[in-house]
């Protein structure tokens, strides 16, 4: 008994350290802990996003292309909304009663009792009217937000445009982004989306069970600040921007200037452009689709997605190449008698021009046909014809060292890769072995079915002026208040040329412009060394092309430009580019002979004929819908075949329990239910 009466002390004692550990919980709980007040109170706190403004982006001398603009979006909450006076309402923010009662459907089916947004980008003066009478709303409330604005309104397809997020964006983000925030799109804002958004914010607020604000929740335990997106310095020039947009107004083309020394890219001009205040504010879908069906295709980033034959802007490469694998010597003749004989074809020089004995120089200054192909079919037979392919392969890989055929990886998106042939192509036009120098011999003057983009031109530009190497070109030379020092951007590309290769060759290119065929490209005390270029185009009359680079000695900018459906690249594509060139290097353009003026090449009207191009576009629609359709076939196709996958399996799953637990069952299963002898 005595045992028992003992126990009864360990047991009162368990139950007292019990009722200590409770009351201590309670005590922090309630007075130290203030957690679970907060949690409490959730059923009455209103949370508000606060969205920071996208980071400015400037030009290379701080000035400003793009900048922050407020705007306001109405939101609504459909639980809080009672009865108030609609029309009023809807005149105020610039809608009618159908279009009110469409957006407040759509709000009640996307969260019936969370504050969605109602009308989006309202402005400052709206804003400011509403504001006076919102309480006389009820369920509706005006989150700030910013929107891009463009002082200039240059440069459009280099910063691109923002749009609302898609539910593919929205679940690549982890869940960063959700309905109605903003992302960049294309250009620039898509490129360095994550560094221009910034961080938003939070604001949680009490509100009693009328909907008034009572101050802020837990004392702003959980409010942050929203944080800036950071600015943006470009390395284009705006003043060269302008003029290039200038000058190509009402041609179809693209511009691509680049300080050789750095990669930095000067000009960057795609033609036709637009004015990027359009793809801002509420009349943005309706500008989106005008500029969508334009048949000139206004957003086609011609600088880097345009892919044209570089004509004889490309023999100054062909040239090199033969140098350097000791084909030819910078002396050496060959002799021009106006047409000359590839396999059995007769092909015209430059207007049926005979050049008589040319040298290299010359070649280059007069765009000698004759001499750069029998300087290919000297490099592509050096070895007899069984070779042929082996050694079309290694000019192939020394032409790609340039930077053709293969992207340049500019920081911006879509850029294309432009063509080099492959053996494997000419193997599936002719078969393997059936063709020799003479079938591929317009590659020699940058025709057939090499293409490159104005960007890589005017990288080329930039390795003949740097005597062997290029920086790879870029956009953006400053994040914040650092400099964007990437390694791929700091280190020399050498092209595997000797660097005394390049003197005779460049002295071909000054002649081009002192006397040769760009000589309207002169500049009057500056010399410029540069290539012209007459390249086919399917749509009509020739693309005008034009490289170069100046000074000769240490060189400040190299220089590419395309104008399509003109002609010769010395009528057009030279004498703007001089334009670009002398503005860059003093700052203004001088007086030229009569004729070569800005105003004429500005005022000037190349586009081609609309109708070919509105041809093309409807032929693009059509490949884009049945492409469309044809991704939907696949996924239709993939999600039936995952679904009968499962169906499968869950069958085989069943089926295999059957057997291995029953049996009997699994016997009846397979003779759908009969028994007895077989």
């Amino acid at each position: 008994m005595n045992k028992f009466f003992e126990r009864r002390y360990v047991v009162t004692g368990i139950f007292i350290a019990i009722i200590l550990a409770l009351l201590g919980r309670l005590y922090y709980i309630q007075i130290v802990d203030d957690r679970y007040t907060i949690y409490a109170n959730s059923n009455v706190r209103r949370t508000t996003i606060l969205y920071p403004a996208r980071g400015p982006i400037l030009d290379r001398n701080g000035k400003i292309l793009v900048q922050n603009e407020p705007i306001y979006d109405v939101m609504v909450n459909p639980k809080e909304v009672k009865p108030f006076d609609t029309l009023l309402f809807c005149k105020m923010i610039g809608i009618d009663k159908e279009g009110f009662d469409k957006r407040f459907i759509k709000a009640k089916r996307q969260s019936p009792n969370t504050a969605s947004i109602f009308e989006k980008q309202l402005s400052v003066e709206l804003y400011a009217a509403l504001q006076e009478k919102l309480f006389e709303f009820p369920g509706f409330s005006i989150v700030p937000r910013t929107i891009r604005t463009y002082p200039d309104s240059v440069a459009a397809q280099f910063l691109g445009f923002i749009g609302e997020v898609t539910d593919r964006d929205i679940k690549r983000s982890n869940g960063y982004y959700r309905l109605g925030d903003y992302i960049g799109v294309t250009g620039v804002e898509k490129a360095y989306e994550n560094v221009l958004r910034g961080q938003r914010g939070v604001q949680v607020q009490m509100v009693d069970s009328h909907g008034v604000f009572k101050g802020s929740f837990a004392n702003g335990a959980l409010d942050t600040v929203p944080q800036s997106g950071k600015r943006l310095t470009s390395s284009l020039d705006i003043d060269l921007q302008r003029l290039g947009e200038k000058l190509m107004q009402n041609k179809l083309g693209g511009i691509v200037a680049i300080e050789p020394s750095s990669g930095e890219i000067l000009c960057y001009v795609s033609s036709p452009t637009y004015d990027p205040n359009l793809m801002v504010g509420r009349q943005r879908g309706n500008n989106l689709a005008k500029m969508y069906n334009n048949p000139y295709k206004p957003f086609f980033i011609r600088p880097i997605q345009a892919q044209y034959p570089p004509g004889s802007s490309f023999k100054p490469l062909s040239a090199l190449i033969a140098l350097q694998e000791g084909i030819i010597n910078p002396g050496e003749t060959f002799y021009c008698t106006g047409s000359y004989r590839v396999g059995n074809r007769i092909v015209h020089c430059n207007h049926g021009e005979a050049h008589g004995t040319v040298n290299m120089a010359r070649a280059v200054a007069e765009s000698c046909n004759g001499y750069f192909t029998m300087v290919f079919q000297r490099i592509v037979d050096r070895y007899g014809v069984k070779n042929t392919e082996a050694n079309f392969i290694a000019w192939r890989n020394n032409v790609m060292k340039f930077g053709l055929g293969a992207r340049l990886d500019l920081d911006m998106p879509a850029e294309s890769r432009g063509n080099v042939p492959t053996p494997l192509h000419y193997d599936n036009a002719y078969h393997k072995g059936g063709w020799r120098s003479s079938t591929i011999a317009a590659l020699a003057i940058g025709q057939g079915e090499l293409l490159a983009t104005p960007l890589q031109l005017a990288n080329l530009e930039c390795t003949i002026a740097n005597r062997g190497f290029f920086y790879k070109p870029h956009l953006i030379k400053a994040i914040g208040t650092e400099n964007v020092i990437k390694k791929e951007y700091v280190e020399k590309n050498y092209v595997g040329i000797d660097s005394g290769y390049f003197e005779p060759v460049i002295n071909g290119m000054q002649q081009v412009v002192e006397s040769g065929t760009g000589i309207r490209s002169k500049i009057p005390g500056i010399i410029m060394c540069g290539k012209t270029g007459t390249a086919q185009n399917p749509h009509g009359e020739d693309n005008s092309v034009f490289v170069a680079f100046a000074p000769r000695d240490n060189p400040k900018i190299a220089i590419a430009v395309v104008v399509e459906n003109s002609g010769e690249g010395a009528h057009w594509a030279a004498p703007i580019a001089s334009f670009i060139v002398e503005k860059y290097l003093r700052g203004k353009v001088t007086p030229r002979e009569s004729g070569i003026t800005v105003d004429y090449f500005a005022n000037a009207n190349r586009l081609p004929d609309l109708t070919l191009y509105a041809q093309d576009l409807q032929k693009e629609r059509r490949r884009d819908s049945i492409r469309a359709a044809k991704v939907d076939s696949i996924k239709k196709f993939k999600a039936d075949s995952i679904k009968k996958f499962k169906a499968d399996s869950i069958k085989k799953e069943r089926r295999e329990a059957a057997y291995n637990n029953k049996p009997a069952n699994w016997i009846k299963t397979l003779t759908g239910g009969r028994t007895g002898k077989s």
